[in-house]
């Protein structure tokens, strides 16, 4: 529900139409709706879940294994839950239906989701962030209790925007430790933890789309050479795989060398999620955004991993006008190239 309302803000920026969110607003509206009354199920301005069956889930995130969520003593956590990311999704969503609304000239609205957004950010900072541990914590428990487990889901916090600047270097650090960076790449729990399990499903594990979605939160707050560090770990994990096409999940054995990474025996492959983590990682290192207002391609600080010498990306469209460009790396700087352009469109790099 709330990354329906992240993805259609992000269509919108890149795409500028109008019509798209004037389509989707009543869907839009009800998903607003829902994790006001129904992802909050208690009122206290976090989203918490829990199942309401004997038989269902008992963990509803993205990491929905019976055991991913547990306390640092290794015993799991019940219901209800607010994970930290969830409450990063419900931030994004409100900042981004700020923007929509504003566009739609309903300045009402959007300034009851920018005060929204405002309040959450402020609470979320001053109970998820714990500062004698060092970090954000993984979770509230069903009495509020903090979790204080380290795991990848911190992350997506950066990609969601609501951690301050000047937490984000810490963020950042933790997750690139050796203790969660296994070479390959990040994994989903820490190795002190006692239930770090490199061949679980989600206890210590590497997924490629959640290094993805962690890799765009580096580069939204400048830490692009990190983000080469996470895509040079999966490409190189990507050349021991069959037409290096990244499974769902491989598992989260350091980095050895001479020695590929140990592949999860039943992972999907393909799969949806991991196909994107490549576009996602590549996207992070070229900063790469769209301003249709001004019919502007931005390159923001684009940087290219040590493996990657050139890009070329053709057909990109801003309303009926495209334009090629080409991303060289020379030493530590990437110059963009424009190779063809249609219409009324422009390139730009930012340094």
């Amino acid at each position: 529900t709330l990354l329906y309302l992240m993805v259609l803000h992000a269509a919108w920026r890149w795409t500028g139409r109008r019509d798209l969110i004037e389509q989707h607003l009543p869907v839009a509206e009800r998903c607003l709706d829902w994790a006001e009354h129904w992802g909050d199920r208690d009122g206290d301005g976090f989203q918490e879940y829990q199942t309401r069956s004997p038989r269902g889930y008992e963990n509803m995130g993205w990491k929905d294994a019976q055991d991913a969520v547990p306390y640092p003593d290794g015993t799991l956590v019940r219901g209800p839950k607010a994970l930290c990311e969830l409450q990063g999704y419900v931030y994004a969503a409100w900042t981004g239906m700020a923007e929509i609304y504003a566009a739609l000239g309903r300045p009402e609205q959007a300034a009851a989701m920018r005060g929204k957004a405002a309040e959450l950010h402020k609470k979320f900072n001053e109970i998820f962030w714990d500062e004698e541990w060092g970090g954000y914590v993984y979770s509230l428990d069903g009495e509020k209790r903090p979790v204080r487990t380290s795991a990848s889901n911190v992350g997506h916090l950066l990609w969601s925007g609501i951690v301050p600047p000047e937490r984000a270097g810490r963020v950042v650090a933790r997750l690139l430790a050796p203790d969660m960076f296994s070479g390959w790449g990040i994994r989903t729990l820490s190795t002190r933890h006692v239930r770090y399990n490199p061949l679980a499903y989600h206890d210590g594990s590497v997924w490629p789309h959640d290094n993805g979605l962690i890799a765009l939160g580096f580069a939204r707050y400048g830490f692009r050479r990190q983000v080469t560090q996470v895509f040079k770990g999966l490409f190189e994990a990507s050349n021991y795989i069959d037409l290096r096409r990244l499974p769902e999940l491989f598992c989260g054995f350091a980095r050895m060398p001479t020695q590929g990474p140990t592949f999860y025996p039943v992972a999907c492959s393909p799969q949806a999620w991991a196909a994107t983590a490549p576009l996602a990682l590549l996207l992070a290192c070229m900063g790469l955004r769209f301003d249709p207002e001004n019919r502007h391609v931005i390159f923001n600080r684009p940087v290219l991993p040590e493996f990657l010498n050139e890009v070329k990306l053709t057909g990109l469209a801003v309303a009926d006008a495209k334009i090629d460009v080409e991303l060289r790396r020379t030493g530590t700087d990437v110059v963009v190239n424009v190779l063809s352009r249609q219409g009324d469109i422009w390139a730009t790099s930012t340094s």
